[in-house]
């Protein structure tokens, strides 16, 4: 007997074609300069740990301690009690009161998103999220079948929100909104003014609000206190990691706090529900939570200066160049410069060009969801001075042939 074997291909579910990650994305692109024997300058991820600066030799301690006692079995889907004890100490210390059966140990702040989302949109559901914002948030609406409604981000005024725009977007489907501060991709700080307009306006539209305050304790002048701070009866879930401020992103260990607020029960429920799921993240890793919050943090201050030196550098080089523009960063490690394009041009066509010429890789803005004329782009700002100041001649050299 003759098996006849199908020859069409598997197909793929058609939210796959909605789902977008330009940050890695371009990757793809550079390993193909590389090929050709370009070295590249990699400015697209923001990891601290790939430019040299070291995770805390305590963290690492905690992690290994953990590791040798035999904590390498799964834990509580909502993490081990120390760390839950741990985060709910540090919000409540800052001023944003969330007990510890409220807060989940996640696979980074990536994961507690995704929970997020998971348990309060259904498919055509909608969430407002700032444009530009960080690509997880459409990409995880996108797996849902959810749409992102965008609210811009005002450059002209310092990247703060756009108020009068946020109004006109919200209809009945309109579940959330997506609050990123510090910025991502950035680098602003809101303005008290404009984090209490936010509340306000959520509270108007009865909006569950998505606190993602991963950069909160990488301020340039220190760090940035919670929402929750301005509202603790707030329906605010707020979201962090150990990523960033304790340069420790391969670890994928992050949290999500939620507020005291009643009307965040069911939220909570549903979010214990799908974690039970995924049974648990990452558990030696957790065990660095507790040191980390309750513990030395002298690693920080010296961060933040160091941060604030390569931001003086970066707005230093990119407002002489002829033809860019860009608002100073005042937190985390991104600047997200404007060049005055050519007609007919994109963001990513300079982008490109960018890379293929000198091996410098950025990120195109129309990946953070702006308009890809616009000519927008993110840096990453993490490389050593002198480095730093070697890939702004290549640009600057480059930028000043392109806008010819």
């Amino acid at each position: 007997m003759t098996i006849v074997k199908a020859q069409a291909p598997i197909a793929t579910a058609a939210r796959v074609d909605r789902f977008t990650y330009a940050i890695r994305n371009i990757v793809a692109e550079a390993q193909k300069v590389e090929a050709a024997g370009t070295r590249v300058r990699y400015l697209n991820i923001g990891d601290p740990v790939a430019f040299g600066f070291q995770t805390p030799p305590h963290l690492i301690a905690a992690v290994e301690r953990a590791m040798r006692d035999g904590h390498n079995h799964y834990g509580p889907s909502a993490g081990i009690p120390a760390a839950r004890d741990a985060v709910a100490g540090e919000y409540t210390r800052n001023g944003f009161p969330v007990t510890a059966d409220r807060v989940f140990i996640t696979a980074g702040t990536s994961e507690g998103i995704e929970l997020t989302l998971g348990a309060v949109v259904d498919a055509g559901g909608e969430v407002l999220v700032p444009m530009p914002t960080y690509p997880l948030y459409t990409a995880v609406l996108a797996k849902l079948d959810a749409k992102a409604k965008y609210y811009r981000l005002d450059a002209s005024h310092g990247w703060m929100p756009d108020l009068d725009h946020l109004k006109r977007l919200v209809t009945p489907a309109t579940r959330a909104i997506v609050i990123i501060d510090p910025n991502n991709p950035t680098g602003a700080v809101y303005s008290t003014e404009t984090r209490r307009a936010l509340l306000n306006f959520a509270d108007q539209h009865g909006l569950l609000i998505l606190t993602d305050e991963v950069y909160g304790d990488l301020g340039f002048d220190g760090p940035i206190d919670p929402y929750g701070t301005l509202d603790p009866d707030a329906p605010i879930i707020s979201f962090s990691s150990l990523s960033k401020a304790f340069l420790a992103p391969g670890w994928r260990t992050g949290w999500m706090a939620c507020g005291r607020s009643p009307r965040l029960n069911d939220v909570v429920s549903a979010v214990k529900k799908l974690a039970d799921g995924r049974l648990c993240s990452t558990v030696p890793m957790q065990y660095a939570i507790a040191g980390a919050l309750n513990g030395d943090r002298s690693h920080q201050p010296e961060f933040r200066k160091a941060l604030k030196a390569r931001a003086d550098l970066t707005m230093s080089r990119l407002s002489a160049m002829p033809g860019v523009t860009c608002v100073a960063p005042t937190a985390a490690f991104y600047a997200m410069p404007r060049i005055a394009l050519p007609p007919g041009r994109t963001d990513e066509d300079y982008v490109k060009a960018l890379l293929h010429a000198t091996g410098v890789l950025c990120v195109y803005g129309s990946g953070f969801g702006l308009p890809a004329e616009e000519g927008f782009l993110r840096i990453v700002f993490l490389a050593p001075l002198d480095e730093l100041t070697e890939i702004y001649n290549l640009m600057a050299a480059f930028t000043a042939q392109y806008l010819q």
